[in-house]
């Protein structure tokens, strides 16, 4: 993280060297050396921009080592195919969240690094994305009302997404999804929700679960 922010401010420092430079040459009309300051302080602000953008991110986002519990999630029918979740996220307050359907589904948006990126040292990160709920019928999923939620907001300045949109401009950045599979909804089902470096493992954690999901799978 700190070698993030010497880069960046380094970089920044150059780009406004450049730019002085460039308006310095261009006064007394050097065309060519006007030129070169541009495109020296072109790439020089590209690599501080992304700097600055993988600090602010690397700050927005939790730190991923191993596999870790990032949540616990708990559900008490409201009604028929109706259920609220409550949503238990270490260092936040609980949420409810009124799902609709027989099953969930949690999200998480998950950065790794790969060379060169990895000179730098830095672990993957990770932000929980969505919580969505989903009809095991076909014709349900077809006809009825379908619930999704946020789980984090929107960082202003986001890796993952600029990863994803324009992967050419963030080598050695690998964002992708870490997604758990559907599980059943249950009146008193609890779930402990854990996140690898490329998945969501969610795994029941009272008899209430368990039961859920031994009639879900038969």
């Amino acid at each position: 993280m700190n070698l993030l922010l010497i880069i960046s401010t380094a970089s920044t420092a150059i780009a406004l060297y450049f730019l002085f430079s460039m308006l310095r040459h261009a006064k007394r009309r050097r065309p060519v050396r006007a030129t070169r300051s541009l495109a020296g302080g072109v790439a020089s602000g590209a690599m501080g921009g992304a700097s600055i953008l993988l600090a602010f991110s690397y700050i927005g986002y939790g730190r991923l080592v191993d596999e870790q519990l990032v949540s616990h999630i708990e559900f008490t029918q409201t009604a028929p195919g109706e259920y609220s979740a409550r949503v238990m996220i270490a260092g936040e307050l609980d949420r409810f969240l009124t799902l609709r359907g027989d099953e969930w589904q949690m999200d998480a948006r998950v950065v790794t690094w790969k060379p060169p990126m990895t000179l730098l040292g830095l672990d993957p990160i990770y932000q929980l994305d969505r919580l969505s709920g989903r009809y095991s019928s076909i014709d349900s999923e077809r006809s009825q009302e379908r619930t999704v939620y946020a789980l984090s907001e929107e960082l202003p300045l986001d890796v993952w997404r600029v990863a994803r949109r324009f992967p050419g401009l963030m080598p050695g950045v690998d964002a992708h999804y870490g997604t758990a599979t559907f599980l059943p909804m249950a009146d008193g089902a609890r779930y402990a929700v854990t996140l690898t470096r490329t998945a969501l493992i969610a795994r029941p954690v009272n008899e209430s679960a368990r039961e859920a999901i031994g009639e879900w799978g038969s």
